[in-house]
């Protein structure tokens, strides 16, 4: 049985990243099943894009986040680059 729905984009927000990636593979799972009537389906599809553009942003948010340490010529370390960089 699927969970209550997010009936709105700012429902949808306000879930945590394992929320809606819990919420995102329930819809998954159904919509493989073949189980959804058709207009259910649609439905469930236009949520699944939300939580997937939701999650996709909270990652490219937290990977903004993450820092590199770097190191001297010493090999102590001498600060710190954002993600990706070097």
């Amino acid at each position: 049985m699927l969970e209550p729905t997010p009936s709105t984009d700012t429902a949808v927000a306000e879930l945590s990243f394992e929320a809606a990636l819990r919420r995102l593979e329930e819809i998954v799972r159904k919509l493989e099943s073949g189980e959804a009537p058709l207009d259910e389906a649609i439905t469930l599809y236009a949520e699944g894009d939300r939580l997937k553009q939701q999650c996709e942003a909270r990652l490219a948010a937290a990977q903004a986040r993450i820092e590199k340490i770097t190191l001297g010529r010493d090999g102590a370390p001498s600060g710190t680059v954002p993600f990706g960089d070097g």
